[in-house]
């Protein structure tokens, strides 16, 4: 018997029975259809993670700190070793980082808290110093203007946050408006008005009579805003970036002016110009873990998005795992139903088997015959079940959309994701049950005695 013959026998049985050939199908296809669909709301919680975490900053970007005992500011990393000598963040340790395998930029950061003044306007904001020839790799795209560039003096790239820091210093109240945004369009064109940077807080404020001011005159620095940069959701938008050059030579200006040149006043601007921070960005998020893994082997705390990441996928793949599980008990049920469907086949047409041996067909054309009717159910039921589960899959996520736009969340929340792999992955799956639910059958299909069958009425 060809294989076309066999396929053809084979459609003709099953169109044969068409009402227990859709029962048995059916319970393929709601097994599918829960495998798929259980599995989807894991893989769309899963996206909605990665999703989640984009939104707080780049995948690719790592944070590195010097290593104290339990880490800089709460980072803490199971890898790294206690501080030493070798972990100072310095320029010979951002060689080293430049230097590892993946690794496409290391930005070295200083920061340090600073007011800026524009007419009667005030605004303090954290300003941090960055190389200007890498920064496009560590800070959203621009707005307004340009980012810093080789060469820029005291110039400012301000956060899309930042701009709405300026109130009026000389209000009678006006600690009440300080970093409070109202809607308004920000007091400050920082971009066009004139901008005085200071690190005396009581600058440009409303005084009280008989208050006196600080006994020693505090320095004045011209600078320019020359760009603003797109919100980025993460803590770029509330900063604002110069040239580290630059900001070294300010903070170590201020810093003579202030406490002198002696001894202790050197070491404690010597304490305050040291990196106090890291950030390294690698050229894809695969390198990411064996990066921070080196770095945390040369005795510096790392912390990524990755590491948040991590652990909401196996938060994610315990679920996954669970509801699979339930899914697959329907597809059992379906196996099983498709057994049954094949040994009352075989009772019905035990006479029809025992011709077939007797004419010359071989015992393994029989069981040919038997597995691809199995394996044909199982293959309809796949292909069906994967139809009604992106069915469901539309429907869960078109009703999270709208939730989700009346709840203030934005209309795009997807809770059932269903990747390509799964669709031929459960395909497969379910023509495999089918031919393992089609074996025994077959296997006794093939055993039937010719003369026994051929005398069955």
């Amino acid at each position: 018997m060809n294989s076309i013959d066999l396929i053809r026998m084979g459609l003709g049985n099953l169109l044969r029975r068409k009402t227990r050939t859709f029962l048995t199908v059916l319970g393929v296809v709601i097994g599918t259809a829960a495998i798929v669909t259980m599995l989807s709301l894991g893989f769309g919680m899963q996206h909605s993670f990665q999703q989640q975490i984009s939104r707080m900053g780049s995948m690719t970007v790592i944070d590195v700190y010097p290593s104290y005992d339990g880490g800089y500011y709460g980072v803490t990393s199971s890898r790294g070793r206690s501080s030493s000598a070798s972990s100072t963040l310095d320029d010979k340790a951002i060689t080293q980082f430049n230097q590892l395998e993946g690794v496409q930029a290391v930005s070295p950061e200083i920061e340090t808290y600073l007011r800026l003044v524009s007419g009667r306007y005030v605004g303090d904001m954290l300003v941090k110093g960055i190389n200007p020839e890498i920064m496009a790799d560590f800070v959203p795209e621009i707005s307004e203007g340009r980012l810093l560039q080789k060469g820029d003096g005291a110039n400012l790239v301000f956060g899309s946050q930042t701009i709405y820091n300026f109130y009026d210093g000389k209000a009678r109240d006006p600690w009440r408006y300080m970093g409070y945004y109202d809607g308004s369009e920000p007091k400050v064109n920082v971009l066009k008005d004139k901008l005085t940077l200071t690190f005396d807080f009581s600058y440009g404020m409303r005084r009280s009579p008989g208050e006196q001011g600080t006994s020693k005159q505090p320095r004045l620095y011209k600078v320019k805003g020359v760009g603003i940069l797109q919100q980025g959701q993460n803590e770029s938008d509330y900063v604002a970036y110069m040239n580290i050059d630059e900001l070294k030579k300010i903070i170590q200006d201020n810093a003579r002016n202030q406490n002198g040149n002696d001894a202790a006043s050197r070491q404690a601007l010597q304490e305050q110009l040291k990196y106090q921070r890291a950030k390294v960005k690698v050229k894809d998020i695969k390198y990411v873990q064996g990066v921070q893994d080196a770095i945390n082997e040369m005795g510096f705390q790392t912390h990524s998005l990755n590491d948040i990441l991590k652990s909401m996928q196996e938060q994610s793949r315990t679920i996954q795992l669970i509801l699979g599980g339930i899914g697959a008990i329907s597809l059992l049920v379906a196996a099983l139903g498709i057994t049954n469907t094949m040994i009352m086949s075989i009772y019905e047409r035990t006479r029809e088997i025992g011709i077939m041996k007797v004419i010359g067909a071989a015992l393994r054309d029989i069981k040919r015959l038997f597995l691809f009717e199995a394996g044909m159910i199982g293959f309809l039921g796949g292909l069906l079940g994967i139809g009604i589960s992106f069915l469901l899959s539309f429907l869960l996520n078109t009703l999270s959309g709208s939730a989700g736009y009346y709840m203030g969340m934005g209309g795009e929340v997807k809770i059932s994701v269903i990747p390509l792999w799964l669709v031929f992955a459960v395909i497969a799956l379910s023509t495999l049950v089918g031919l393992v639910s089609g074996y025994y059958p077959a296997r006794r299909a093939m055993k039937l005695s010719a003369l026994e069958a051929i005398k069955t009425e």
